[in-house]
């Protein structure tokens, strides 16, 4: 492929960011690398469509985890991106930071120059927010975020029975406190999926200094003298080889950066070793610190209200659905998976929301399986800042091979205690007046479950990925904080794997405003 000075590996949320922000300069040549395809499949535009992504392998990893202890010995289902927006175009599509604790955290730790005041000029720099510029928004950016087009009367009651449980509607979950209920923002334009390749790449794809090659799946970092000066992939069944000037970027995700150190000879050494990979640099850290939002999908049977599961359960109901949205681009195919969120605390002893609720109009008995044959709403409720912690490991040096991935979930005491009081809470909200008039009666997990020890067991029986990996090449061990990897020269990862804690909400904003910081660190570094 010859010489370039940046070369980025994966196409995905981050991955976009990077292309446009590194070629921006005419005289810097970028080799963008996506192991899947283009993105030009209807279902990733359609809102809705993401039920057909996710599992499909044109477009999702279709990942699994082992078996988890603490959900009873079951496996999960664990989406990847697979494709140009990598996650980005084919996930819910919420458009969330998180809290300005959380970047302080990142800052306390040894972070510096990753607090909320630091990071939040990256949010609004590339945000085109429906409500135009203010001090906490942008306009004029590439992302795209608007309000949902749609509305349902369960959602509204049920933001109206937060209000009777003490929980305040608020307008903006983006302002740095996003306790209370709202809906969710989404990044979305007139009614289509706003992937990071709608908003980053395919603007620039005319740029001649930068070259996107997709199907490549990238097998190692070329290391010599102890830096990264390439990296060698297979594309059409044939091994290649590109060279980087200047720096190597991995923006492969939480599970796909980690593997490509590993594959490198950056890792546990043993580990390692035992693949018969030569370790590079003795890096234990790298896979692990692996941090995932696990929800508890509660659901209720109702009665006197509309919800999809009436609306989409015949092909007349489906037809009138499909034209309101060819009409309009609104409606339930307009939707994300949630409309309606709620940040809380599961008790008082928390300094700010540790909850989240995602509520959704419709139940179902697992993710993209068929909706129950009866009128029923979810409230899913997952602990925003888990103890939990796993990992990820390639289990051999073919790059084809499924990592083993073990998040470990409720492992940790305080996770099963509030997933405990995540259930309780969620009772009692369904329990006020404004939803006791459509008679809700709990289908998911089930009013016997009582006890702590029965709730602890129903939350590994319900409890199911939101699909938030994060935190496997984090920064203070296996990167630092300019997102640099360290022992090795010139090689960098940006991404979520970075993310030293969790974010408190949904990441894939964040994982953007990493790669906006990022970019602006590699040109920085790259003039000195």
């Amino acid at each position: 492929m010859g010489d370039f000075d940046y070369i980025i590996v994966g196409g995905g949320s981050a991955g976009c960011v990077l292309a446009n922000r590194l070629s921006a300069d005419p005289k810097t040549r970028v080799l963008l690398l996506e192991a899947g395809g283009k993105d030009d499949y209807i279902w990733i535009k359609v809102p809705v469509g993401y039920l057909y992504c996710i599992g499909n392998p044109r477009t999702d990893w279709c990942l699994s985890t082992e078996a988890e202890a603490g959900l009873n010995g079951r496996a999960l289902k664990y989406p990847r991106g697979r494709v140009l927006g990598g996650c980005s175009s084919i996930n819910g599509m919420i458009y969330m930071r998180g809290q300005a604790a959380d970047y302080d955290g990142w800052r306390q730790a040894g972070n510096p120059g990753w607090g909320w005041d630091d990071v939040l000029p990256y949010f609004t720099r590339a945000e085109d927010h429906y409500d135009g510029a203010s001090p906490v928004h942008g306009s004029g950016g590439e992302i795209r975020v608007e309000k949902q087009r749609l509305r349902w009367d369960i959602l509204e009651a049920f933001r109206e029975a937060c209000g009777q449980a003490g929980i305040p509607a608020i307008g903006d979950f983006n302002t740095g406190d996003n306790e209370g209920a709202s809906f969710f923002q989404v990044t979305q334009r007139k009614g289509w999926r706003w992937s990071a390749s709608d908003a980053f790449l395919k603007p620039v794809r005319s740029r001649t200094n930068l070259k996107v090659v997709t199907g490549a799946l990238v097998d190692k970092v070329i290391i010599e003298q102890g830096r990264a000066v390439g990296v060698s992939y297979t594309l059409d069944g044939s091994p290649r080889t590109a060279r980087a000037n200047g720096e190597v970027l991995l923006a492969a995700g939480a599970i796909g950066s980690p593997a490509i150190l590993e594959r490198s000879g950056i890792g546990e050494a043993a580990h390692l070793s035992a693949l018969g990979i030569t370790p590079v640099c003795d890096a234990p850290q790298v896979g692990a610190n692996l941090q995932d939002h696990l929800q508890l999908r509660c659901a209720w049977r109702v009665s006197g209200v509309a919800t999809l599961n009436q609306r989409a359960a015949n092909l007349f109901g489906k037809a009138l659905i499909g034209l309101e949205y060819l009409l309009k681009r609104s409606g339930p195919m307009a939707m994300a998976p949630s409309q309606l969120g709620v940040f809380t605390r599961s008790d008082a002893h928390y300094a700010s929301a540790n909850l989240e609720y995602h509520v959704q109009p419709l139940s179902l008995e697992a993710f993209g399986g068929s909706l129950d044959p009866f009128p029923a709403f979810t409230a899913s409720v997952c602990n925003l800042r888990p103890e939990s912690r796993g990992t990820t490991r390639i289990t051999a040096a073919d790059p084809a091979a499924a990592p083993s991935i073990r998040p470990n979930y409720l492992s940790a005491s305080e996770d099963c205690r509030v997933a405990a009081q995540a259930i309780r809470q969620v009772r009692g909200i369904v329990a006020q007046p404004a939803l006791s008039r459509f008679r809700p009666e709990e289908v998911r997990p089930g009013i016997a479950f009582q006890s702590e020890d029965e709730l602890r067991r129903s939350a590994g029986d319900i409890g199911t990925t939101i699909f938030h990996p994060v935190g496997t090449a984090a920064m203070g061990t296996v990167t630092d904080h300019r997102l640099r990897v360290n022992g090795i020269g010139a090689l960098r990862v940006i991404d979520a794997s970075v993310m030293p804690a969790i974010t408190s909400g949904n990441t894939n904003a964040p994982t953007m405003m990493i790669a906006e910081k990022g970019a602006e660190m590699v040109i920085g570094d790259g003039k000195r």
